[in-house]
């Protein structure tokens, strides 16, 4: 399979560059299952897109600390290429910036989070799991202040909690996303925790200290990635 990398992450900080960038992250989470796959990486937000999605089996589009609603000239573009691939069939997958880019190019609509930052390890419940996915709860790591508010036509939510009503959804088997970061590993929300403790307010870097003794379930999402993406492959 080709899975194409939309990278979106703006973060050209020191902190950034000391850190793999998002393309290998996401690498490292999906390569070791799937050794044969290639992941070409795209930084879209350098301008850098495909040409044409039709040649993938599937489409992931990165986080970011971008916002959906900036007015930066490579936003409107990927949004055309998101609604590229979901009327040429191309499976999907977004996490954090990505789902709420998907979700707004699609029709739906992105807003703040009413309880503002939400940071660390975080539990949501499968509220309606997808083929590929298992039920119950699942431990993700986030950093997002926005959140989907509206879903997209035909979209059902697959992950919720009471902080974050959309904390994923699918629409059929072509996209999948979730509102949280699959792709990071504990030491770099650890660090990342660290580089913005200056910058968010106090109760919310204390609340995602303490969150870090439960770690994420990355191997089981990376699991659910790729199972999403092989049963339209074949």
């Amino acid at each position: 399979m080709r899975i194409a990398i939309l990278m979106s992450n703006t973060d050209e900080s020191d902190f950034a560059q000391a850190h793999p960038k998002d393309g290998e992250k996401w690498r490292a989470r999906l390569m070791p299952l799937c050794p044969d796959c290639e992941f070409p990486v795209y930084s879209v937000k350098d301008g850098h897109f495909p040409e044409h999605v039709s040649g993938y089996d599937g489409v992931i589009v990165t986080g970011s600390p971008a916002s959906v609603h900036d007015l930066d000239p490579w936003l409107p573009r990927l949004f055309s290429l998101i609604r590229e691939a979901f009327e040429a069939g191309v499976p999907l997958f977004g996490a954090c910036f990505g789902h709420q880019a998907i979700a707004l190019a699609l029709g739906g609509a992105v807003s703040n989070n009413p309880g503002g930052w939400v940071f660390g390890t975080i539990q949501t419940e499968v509220t309606a799991p997808a083929p590929w996915m298992d039920g119950g709860p699942v431990r993700q790591y986030a950093a997002h202040i926005e959140q989907v508010t509206r879903l997209p036509r035909g979209a059902t939510v697959t992950m919720a909690n009471a902080g974050c009503p959309v904390g994923g959804f699918v629409i059929g088997r072509k996209v999948f996303t979730t509102q949280y970061h699959p792709e990071m590993n504990s030491e770099f929300i650890a660090a990342l925790i660290e580089e913005l403790a200056d910058q968010k307010p106090p109760e919310v870097i204390a609340a995602a200290r303490a969150s870090l003794s439960e770690r994420a379930d990355n191997a089981k999402f990376a699991r659910w990635i790729m199972e999403f993406f092989r049963q339209e492959a074949g």
